[in-house]
């Protein structure tokens, strides 16, 4: 059964997706239908919730405006969502930041991440040099 499933969704997954995970700041280019044309807009804004596999995998970015929160939820392998480019990656602790909610200003700061991997210097003990008598 679940082979199934696959196979029919295997063709709708998007490939080209970034990677980007919770607390990260990112800009979603929607294409929105207005009349007869058609336009792409970008919403900014930090992911506070990923979840869901397959098509119906989803992920909710808000973003404040006019010091009013907005979330917005969208599909990711949707059609309507052009692309996805991440801005920041953000250093958090939870899988959900639904904590975001209830903050205001500076308190709704999440740290960023820094990239690049973490070299850890290695000192080489040596032998101490023998005394000349």
């Amino acid at each position: 059964m679940n082979s199934i499933i696959k196979e029919i969704e295997a063709p709708l997954l998007k490939s080209n997706l970034p990677k980007f995970d919770v607390g990260d700041t990112v800009k979603v280019f929607v294409k929105i239908k207005e009349g007869g044309k058609e336009r792409t807009q970008g919403y900014e804004g930090v992911v506070i919730k990923h979840s869901g596999h397959g098509v119906g995998e989803t992920f909710t970015v808000r973003r404040v405006f006019q010091g009013i929160g907005i979330e917005r939820v969208f599909l990711v392998h949707s059609p309507r969502v052009e692309k996805i480019t991440v801005l920041r990656r953000g250093d958090v602790r939870r899988a959900k930041l639904y904590y975001l909610r209830q903050r205001t200003g500076k308190a709704t700061r999440i740290k960023e991440k820094l990239g690049g991997k973490k070299v850890v210097a290695q000192v080489q003990a040596t032998a101490p040099a023998p005394a000349q008598a």
